[in-house]
Formats: C-alpha cells, sequence, structure tokens
C-alpha cells in the first residue's frame, strides 16, 4: 500500500541525515516562491491599511467587508448556537491545555553571583499577540485552543484573533471558530485570512493593531507572509504540511498502526506518514488493513495521495535503527507501538511530540492531551520545539551590583575593555570606582 525503503543491514550510527536525505519522503514545500506572491499582498497592508486588507478580502476570498472587527454579539450568538457536545468538548480541550501549559510558566530565578551581585530572570509577556487560525472547507476550533491558552496562560494583555471570512456566512469565520473565541473570552476576531491577515496582524490597520508576535498554522502563503515580516514582528514558526512517524515492533497491531497513518493522511494530500518497523510481518499486516481502511474511510482521494505521495514503510534491524531514522527524519508526531515503549520514548532527540503506546494517539494530541498541537514540521524539529507559554514570554536580565562588587571586576573590565579597544567603556566603571584609593561601600573582611 506505501512504499518500502529497506534499510536491514545498516548499523544505527550510519542511519543519519547524510544518508537519508532524499531517502526518507516528505513533501517539498516552496516558501520562497509563494514569497514572491504575497510580497506584494504584504506592501499593499503595510501602506493602505485597511483599504488593502478590504480590497485582497474581496478579491481573495469573495467577501467585501466595511471592517475585518467581527461584532461581539457574532461571537455570542456562535457561542449561544454550539452543539452542546461541542462546547463540552471544547471546555475539556482547554481545562487540560491550561493544566499542562501552566506548569510551563517559568518563574524568576534569582542568581547570586558574588556579595552584593545578583542577576534575575525576569520573563516577561509580550503585550498583543495575534492568533492566526486557519479556516476554508474546514473549521479548527482546536486551534483556538490551542493557540489561545499558551498566550493566555503567558499573561498577555491583548490577544486578536484573525480567521477567514466565509461568503455563504455573511463574511463571518466558521461560528465554531467565533464559539471556541468567545468560551475562551476572546473578543477581537478579525475575518481575515491568508497573507492579508499576517499583514494586518504585523503591520496593524485602522481595524487592528499590530501585534508583537504572530502564532499559528496555515497554508504556504501564510508561511511566507510570516517569513516576510519576520524582524517586524515574532512569530512561532513556518507551518508545513502535517507528518507522523510510527516506530513499531512485532507486537503492534496492525489495525491500529493503520488506523494513525489514515488519520494523518486525513489533513492533507502532501501529508507524510512513516512507519518504521523492525519486523517485515507487521509490514505486511499494516498494508492488509490499510487497503481494508483507505476503502473505508470518508476522505479517500486525499488518505490514497498522501499514502501514494510521501509515504513509506522503513524496514530496519532493531530499535536502535528505528530511533536513528526517526531522529534523522525529525517528525512532527511521533508514535512508539513497541515493547518497552516509555524507554524508547526517552531516548528520542529529534520530534515536536512522542506519544508512547497503543493508548495515546496522535488524535489524542491534536485535541484531549493537553499537549499542544501547534508543532514543528519539516525536520525543523531538530531545532525547534512546539508552541507553548514561552513562545509568548521573553527574558529580561536585571543585573543588580553594588559598589563592592563592582569594584571586585573592575581590574577583569580593564582588561577586556583594554583588549577590545573600547576604552570609554573602561572609563565608565573607572568613573564609578577609582583605579587607586577606597571603594565606596567596601565590605571589609572579618
Amino acid at each position: 500500500m506505501i512504499t518500502r525503503v529497506d534499510l536491514r543491514g545498516e548499523a544505527a550510527a550510519n542511519l543519519r541525515r547524510p544518508r537519508l536525505d532524499g531517502v526518507l519522503p516528505r513533501a517539498r514545500v516552496d516558501v520562497e516562491s509563494a514569497l514572491e506572491a504575497v510580497r506584494p499582498v504584504c506592501e499593499d497592508v503595510r501602506q493602505r491599511g485597511a483599504a488593502a486588507v478590504r480590497d485582497q478580502t474581496r478579491r481573495f476570498d469573495g467577501v467585501d467587508l466595511a471592517s475585518t472587527r467581527v461584532p461581539e454579539q457574532a461571537l455570542a450568538d456562535a457561542l449561544a448556537g454550539l452543539e452542546p457536545r461541542v462546547r463540552a468538548a471544547l471546555q475539556e480541550a482547554a481545562r487540560r491545555a491550561r493544566l499542562v501549559h501552566e506548569a510551563q510558566r517559568p518563574s524568576d530565578p534569582v542568581t547570586k553571583v558574588a556579595d552584593g551581585a545578583t542577576v534575575t530572570e525576569r520573563y516577561v509577556p509580550v503585550s498583543r499577540a495575534g492568533v492566526y487560525v486557519p479556516g476554508g472547507l474546514v473549521a479548527y476550533p482546536s486551534s483556538v485552543v490551542m493557540n489561545v491558552i499558551p498566550a493566555q496562560v503567558a499573561g498577555v494583555e491583548e490577544i486578536a484573533v484573525a480567521s477567514p471570512p466565509q461568503a455563504g456566512r455573511d463574511g463571518l469565520p466558521h461560528p465554531a471558530v467565533l464559539a471556541a473565541c468567545a468560551l475562551l473570552g476572546v473578543t477581537e476576531v478579525h475575518a481575515a485570512g491568508g497573507a492579508q491577515a499576517i499583514a494586518m496582524l504585523g503591520y496593524g490597520t485602522e481595524d487592528c493593531a499590530p501585534a508583537d508576535i504572530i502564532s499559528g498554522p496555515g497554508n504556504v502563503y501564510v508561511a511566507a507572509a510570516k517569513r516576510l515580516l519576520m524582524g517586524r514582528v515574532g512569530t512561532d514558526a513556518e507551518a508545513g504540511p502535517t507528518e507522523i512517524a510510527i516506530i513499531a515492533d512485532g507486537a503492534a497491531d496492525p489495525a491500529l498502526v493503520a488506523a494513525d497513518l489514515v488519520a494523518q493522511a486525513e489533513h492533507d494530500e502532501l501529508a507524510a506518514c512513516l512507519l518504521i518497523t523492525t519486523d517485515p510481518g507487521l509490514a505486511d499486516r499494516t498494508d492488509t488493513e490499510l487497503a481494508r481502511q483507505v476503502a473505508a474511510t470518508r476522505h479517500r482521494e486525499r488518505v490514497e495521495a498522501a499514502l501514494a505521495g510521501q509515504s513509506a514503510c522503513v524496514l530496519v534491524d532493531d530499535i536502535d535503527a528505528a530511533l536513528a531514522v526517526s531522529d534523522a527524519w525529525a517528525p512532527e508526531h511521533l508514535e512508539i507501538q513497541a515493547e518497552g515503549a516509555a524507554g524508547i520514548a526517552a531516548r528520542v532527540r529529534n520530534a515536536g511530540a512522542v506519544f508512547v503506546g497503543p493508548y495515546a494517539p496522535v488524535s489524542l494530541g491534536d485535541y484531549l492531551a493537553g499537549s499542544n498541537h501547534v508543532l514543528p514540521t519539516g525536520g525543523t524539529a531538530r531545532h525547534s520545539g512546539g508552541l507553548s507559554v514561552l513562545t509568548f514570554l521573553r527574558g529580561i536580565h536585571v543585573v543588580d551590583y553594588d559598589a563592592a562588587a563592582l569594584a571586585e571586576v573592575a581590574p577583569y573590565i580593564d582588561a577586556l575593555g583594554g583588549a577590545e579597544d573600547l576604552a570609554a567603556h573602561v572609563d565608565a566603571v573607572r568613573a564609578r570606582i577609582p583605579a587607586s584609593g577606597p571603594v565606596p561601600g567596601a565590605r571589609r573582611a572579618p
């Protein structure tokens, strides 16, 4: 059902990026090319503000809006009309996400460097966050939860959500998205999508003040707009097509493995699915299950395209080799369905999120695990983590030295300032601490 890559006979130590680049499948998204398409859109918003957003929205979404701002009554109406079962699920998802993200909030550590000398690390939230929630054919109220909760826990004072307008809904974003915003207490929501929404959040318009940071997934044009605005505004990541890797041995249930591959492929024709197994028999059994499950799934064409396009079953000799392959690929999601799963999970170096055992599917993480589902894609898990409270915080060093503590290091500053030919640096210290004579406030040895 999916392509096989046979790496048996190769030692784990050899299964690294230089060996596997080009061997393991992954969709390629050309953000660089998309930059040229979004550059004029973003520049137009920078120059003309709300008028440009209105023109772009009419052009791309077929909706003409006098203002991007969604009336608060529309938020209240969406929440009132939300199906009770969905409301209860969103409330529980928010409760669990808040628990996990509250545990991420760092304290402000104070380090005593020497007597009279301290450095405090203050974690300060950004003042305003812009959250992008994709729209179109599918609504993502869960993305509201995943982006808004960490920003709220971080202490962000203002949160503005942008989501594409829909012509069939009076130009408003999907009601499930509006309801999720209302449920979380977000009152500023904008009907804007694509690159123009990112530009609106980054540059600001008459309807929307500029944000300090923008988070949230989107298509290649959203990713390109984030890259274009980098430096003017902080961003979380350039999210690409979703992906899953599953490390499985002969003890894994092929029906569960196949179900999780299908679930990931359901997202997008560009979704990448990688089964890494030590058992060729499991690979055969999973192929049989995939044939059965794909034929019955609702989004069959999408799933078939993803499984045929950039998915593979990788055969390896042992778990060490499986881990090496996974770390080289650095998946967004990694499931471990093998004996000793927890121990294997503890050895993973590169993954956005790790799901341990048969009862922790990626679908759980998408909605109710409490973890965040905004995760690094395209191999960026080698250097980046998922969205968290830390995304919305900045560390500020607060340096507090008294005269005696400064005097203690003054000779070292003399030396380093002299070595770097920065005499004024030395003078600034010596204006406080003369090179000879008593030191103000000096402590005497007992």
